[in-house]
């Protein structure tokens, strides 16, 4: 736990914001700049408190887009629960592998991750599949095997994974994307909770941050929603834009966790 300041708390606020206006805007991806900006614009000095914190900030936003989804009938519910499941054991030898990794290592880890994350925004996707997807003999096998893999990479950097678990359902189910996206929440929120409860074991969660931030996260989504209708035409460009957001960051997480500067 650190003392926040008032400009820290200020900071925290505004970071949160950021984080939920981007997932609002471009949907997922957003949640990959949270740890970033809680080491480096935050001022939080250990890299395994940003991830804890990260990680049920995470999930409070996947909660809480899960809700609009849900009502939406987004969600493929049996498919959904298997692959969180599968990946919650995922998630929790991630996150034990993750604390014993040292901070500044797992820094560039991430920044590598946040390269890969970057190219895949650049693909386009199509939004065709079968609608009528079950949970089924065919499936269940791959729902489990991409849902572990996933669920261990969650963990271990702290974040949503959104970015790889819409994919994966995709590749086991052979849903249609949105279907992919509003099922991928189940998953982010149970992969997020899994990883702050075991930061949280050891004491690397700052609660009144994390509070921070999912207040931020809220209100900055709600914009970003809004803008997001408004520039609907305009999504390929938002995503390279941001893409392109992300692999400067993630240059300037590699100078400054392998001390290049």
């Amino acid at each position: 736990m650190i003392t926040l300041s008032l400009t820290q708390s200020a900071l925290g606020l505004a970071s949160g914001s950021l984080v939920g206006f981007t997932l609002g805007l471009v949907g997922g991806g957003g949640s990959i700049l949270a740890v970033p900006l809680l080491v480096y614009l935050v001022g939080v000095t250990n890299p395994h408190v940003a991830i804890g914190t990260s990680a049920i900030a995470v999930a409070a936003n996947a909660a809480a887009n899960l809700a609009n989804h849900a009502r939406a009938k987004n969600v493929k519910w049996r498919c959904a629960l298997v692959f969180t499941v599968a990946g919650i054991l995922g998630a929790f030898g991630g996150s034990t592998l993750g604390k014993m990794v040292d901070g500044q290592k797992l820094l560039a880890l991430f920044a590598v991750l946040m390269m890969i994350v970057g190219a895949l925004m650049l693909r386009k996707h199509s939004g065709e599949g079968d609608r009528n997807v079950r949970l089924g003999r065919e499936n269940f096998l791959k729902l489990v095997g991409i849902g572990l893999a996933t669920g261990a990479l969650s963990g271990f950097f702290g974040i949503g994974g959104g970015f790889l678990i819409v994919p994966g359902l995709i590749l086991a189910t052979g849903m249609p994307t949105l279907y992919a996206i509003g099922s991928s929440l189940v998953a982010v929120t149970g992969f997020g909770l899994t990883t702050a409860a075991n930061y949280a074991s050891s004491g690397l969660i700052d609660w009144t941050l994390a509070a921070l931030f999912i207040g931020g996260g809220v209100l900055g989504g709600l914009l970003g929603a809004r803008l997001a209708t408004t520039l609907a035409g305009r999504k390929g460009a938002l995503n390279t834009v941001f893409a392109g957001l992300i692999f400067v960051v993630a240059i300037y997480m590699l100078v400054r966790s392998l001390n290049l500067l």
